[in-house]
């Protein structure tokens, strides 16, 4: 039996013996009884266990300690509580696993750095059992939404020799003796594992393009990896992306994708996390389902880069960066684009294509790429993407204009000789994802073991 059997089917269980097993979340002790706030994990809201003096264990019980594991057998029965639709009369309460009472996760607030040091423990608090419950549905809601539309699942390398963004800031993978190279102030990259230079990807969507240029359509999803000596709420060095891949598909079906694919899985969360959201919208972020739900009611609008900029310059606001025809978007622009010119999604397309990657389509003013970026209400930025560069002469090209080397990337060139077409995909980190469904600032409370500078702990 189940906590989440209990709560979903409780009507049939009233009046009848269960057994459960789960952890001690709270415990208040009476002379004559006792009351047990009870979770097994499957549920957000505990359970109220009551158990009375005529238990022949009834002092052993008073002594259990919060986070102490526990079976309990007993009757499910009608709760006086207001808000509470049942409770369990307990006719035994065994001891399976003790808890010290120094145990560190006590029924009170404790801050989030403290957590943090806590990650082990920090799945059992009420709001980290939130947070990770919602990363497990939203997880299951985009691999739904793919599947439902015959997308192939596509597992890409996550040691690579490419460099997708070309950016360089890649953790190095080697079994060389790096004593011995210090030593000799020389790497022989010949003698290394892979005999060149290997990284953790950073993307994988290069690789992810050869099989959409098989299936039609595939997807990713999946760890990256990025060596960026970053501090900020909304930087790790470790996190999930979801990259799909589209044959056949322009710049215009891909925001229409990226649109369908998000509200999408917003609503598969709302529908199947309610408790979590009602918990999140009081204590993190008020108005958070409301943001939601409008979400997935809302209809994206659509803007160059160009007229971006000029919405933003003719606001006659002051922004703390100003706005500049060729430059990228700061926080405070996808802000007021968001929730004061349009107060809905806004998709920011054709973009300058000297701050955009190599693999992003030139459009025929030779100064802009078909590329896309969807900024939401509450968060900016969200998802990005482009058209593929499916011209092998114009990819050569811009490769040479970058100094990059098109013989590490001989294959991705070659994909373009052999029935190559037009193709789109693009980009979303899991983690921001989260940040946006919970309320929670920090990528660090959305991640369960988070990777950062000078931490690697757990």
């Amino acid at each position: 039996m189940t906590d989440k059997e209990l709560f979903s089917k409780t009507e049939e269980y009233i009046g009848k013996t269960v057994t459960i097993e789960g952890w001690i979340k709270n415990h208040r002790k009476q002379k004559e009884f006792g009351f047990i706030s009870f979770s097994d994990g499957t549920f957000f809201t505990p359970i109220q266990i009551v158990y009375e003096k005529d238990l022949k264990n009834f002092d052993d019980i008073q002594k259990f300690h919060i986070g102490s594991s526990i079976q309990v057998e007993g009757e499910v029965v009608e709760s006086p509580k207001d808000g509470q639709a049942f409770e369990i009369k307990a006719k035994s309460i065994a001891l399976l696993g003790d808890c010290p009472e120094d145990y560190p996760i006590q029924p009170k607030k404790h801050t989030r750095e403290f957590l943090r040091e806590q990650a082990y423990l920090r799945p059992r608090t009420n709001l980290f059992q939130a947070v990770f419950r919602i990363r497990s549905k939203a997880a299951h809601a985009i691999h739904s939404y793919f599947q439902e539309r015959d997308y192939v699942y596509f597992h890409a390398p996550l040691i690579t020799a490419s460099d997708c963004e070309g950016a360089g800031e890649m953790f190095q993978v080697t079994t060389l003796d790096l004593d011995r190279v210090a030593k000799d102030g020389k790497v022989d990259y010949t003698k290394d594992f892979f005999g060149k230079q290997a990284a953790l990807t950073v993307s994988g969507q290069l690789q992810a393009e050869t099989f959409a240029l098989a299936f039609g359509k595939t997807y990713t999803f999946g760890p990256t990896f990025r060596a960026e000596n970053s501090n900020t709420k909304t930087h790790a060095n470790e996190f999930w992306m979801i990259e799909p891949e589209i044959a056949f598909c322009d710049l215009e079906n891909d925001m229409d994708i990226m649109e369908e694919m998000l509200k999408y899985v917003v609503d598969y969360v709302l529908k199947n996390c309610r408790e979590e959201l009602v918990f999140l919208n009081s204590f993190v972020e008020k108005g958070l389902i409301d943001k939601l739900e409008k979400l997935v009611s809302s209809k994206a609008v659509r803007i160059t880069h160009n007229e971006a900029i000029k919405y933003l310059i003719e606001s006659g606001k002051k922004f703390e960066f100003e706005p500049k025809y060729g430059e990228d978007l700061a926080r405070e622009h996808e802000k007021y684009l968001t929730e004061e010119k349009f107060n809905c999604p806004v998709f920011v397309y054709n973009w300058p294509k000297d701050i955009k990657a190599f693999y992003m389509r030139l459009n025929d003013d030779k100064e802009t790429v078909a590329a896309v970026d969807l900024l939401v209400p509450g968060s900016g930025e969200l998802m990005g993407g482009s058209q593929r560069e499916e011209r092998l002469d114009v990819l050569e090209k811009r490769m040479d204009d970058l100094k990059m080397s098109k013989e590490e990337l001989w294959w991705y060139l070659k994909l373009r000789e052999y029935g190559g077409c037009v193709h789109s995909g693009f980009g979303m980190g899991f983690e921001r994802l989260i940040m946006y469904l919970t309320g929670i600032e920090n990528i660090r409370d959305v991640i369960p073991f988070p990777r950062t500078p000078g931490n690697c702990d757990f």
